[in-house]
């Protein structure tokens, strides 16, 4: 009998077939291969604070292992860190929320795959924007649904307009997905814009959607929460991007009360609980000791901001006008390339600067655009140019 080991022909969902790879994936793993040659490879692909995670937090987490909570929590997370979120959006955007109200989910990757299964049903249409953050796409079609990508412009700070939302909703359109701030472009929705989004959305009876999960990582005066303007919205949150914890894998989201009892099942279902030492540790990102450290990172991030922009548009990338939030700049190439996954290969392989191409965004000018993000050092990003410099000369 042979027993030699073989590999028998697996029958996977045809859904997978529609499901990108993620680009920045394929850089990050290129660009470790060439610092194992030796190489020094200036990252500016990856969408990850470099700071470590704040040493309240880290002090949280080392008590709770101290005590022995290690075990599940409830499905939708602890209610000591859902009181302090309903205490964050009282005192940052004078939002009244129950607790019941919030799921504490496995990063904010898991508040999307649980909300795709909450609202998304087989030949749905979602409309989102293209470019946007690549997964959001992929989820959508793993529901078996389309995602209806909106060709977002410059000159309309990479937002859908009104008009855009009535030239692509559909019949089978159930649903609006946003993101402010964000990924890749770094711009927000401005709140009256946001109001008439809402208003639009719900005279067409669809849910509306809304990554928040770059907010505190904001450089104006106004941020809003879609929850300030309509509480019967989606939200989903992150403790990965304003408070730095990115590998802690840890995030919230924010649904109807209505919806509260299907939305606490799909949670026992696909993740039984969020990683319970997490949720202790992320307890202290709500101390004022932690608060301190937050806002002096932010500031890190406005610097770093300022000067890679100036310096970027100096060596002819052109630039939104506005670079709202987030950590990364969305430049058009155009001037020195029209094809931005061969820039990208170029400026990795010959001049050691990792980036992102538009292409892992989505479809729109995605040949056009590249994504760099400030998520390294002052003295890396100096680095960085240096080589830009040396690559579009």
């Amino acid at each position: 009998m042979d027993y030699s080991p073989k590999s028998p022909a697996v029958s996977t969902s045809s859904n997978l077939e529609k499901v990108n790879p993620f680009r920045v994936m394929t850089v990050m793993h290129r660009a470790a291969e060439l610092e194992k040659q030796g190489r020094q490879i200036v990252h500016m692909e990856v969408g990850e604070p470099d700071f470590s995670t704040a040493k309240p937090i880290i002090d949280a987490a080392k008590i709770a292992l101290d005590k022995g909570l290690t075990q599940y929590t409830a499905a939708p997370g602890i209610n000591e860190l859902r009181d302090s979120i309903v205490q964050h959006y009282r005192d940052r955007h004078n939002v009244e929320l129950i607790r019941e109200r919030i799921l504490i989910t496995p990063g904010a990757s898991g508040g999307l795959a649980l909300l795709a299964n909450l609202l998304v049903s087989t030949g749905d249409g979602i409309l989102i924007s293209d470019p946007a953050y690549p997964c959001v796409r992929n989820f959508i079609h793993l529901m078996s649904a389309k995602p209806q990508l909106i060709p977002v412009e410059w000159e309309h700070n990479f937002q859908p307009t009104l008009s855009q939302l009535d030239q692509y909703v559909q019949p089978h359109t159930t649903g609006l997905w946003l993101a402010s701030p964000s990924n890749p472009t770094g711009t927000i929705i401005e709140r009256n814009h946001l109001k008439s989004i809402c208003g639009w959305a719900r005279d067409k009876g669809l849910h509306v959607l809304v990554d928040e999960i770059y907010q505190g990582l904001h450089y104006v005066e106004d941020m809003p929460s879609v929850l300030e303007l309509d509480q019967n919205c989606f939200v989903v949150n992150s403790f990965s991007k304003y408070f730095g914890m990115t590998g802690w894998r840890l995030g919230w989201i924010v649904v109807p009360e209505s919806i509260v009892d299907k939305a606490n099942i799909l949670a026992q279902n696909l993740y039984i609980s969020a990683s319970s030492i997490a949720q202790h540790a992320a307890l202290a990102a709500f101390t004022e000791e932690a608060k301190i450290i937050l806002r002096e990172r932010c500031a890190a991030f406005r610097e770093r901001r300022d000067y890679l922009s100036n310096q970027l548009e100096a060596l002819g990338f052109k630039l939104p006008d506005k670079i709202q939030g987030a950590f990364y700049v969305y430049a058009d190439i155009s001037r020195f390339s029209c094809d931005s996954e061969k820039f990208c290969a170029d400026l990795l392989e010959k001049f050691g600067v990792a980036s992102t191409p538009g292409s892992d965004f989505g479809d729109y000018q995605a040949n056009q655009f590249v994504r760099f993000a400030y998520t390294t050092s002052m003295k890396s990003l100096e680095v960085g140019v240096e080589r830009l410099r040396a690559a579009v000369s």
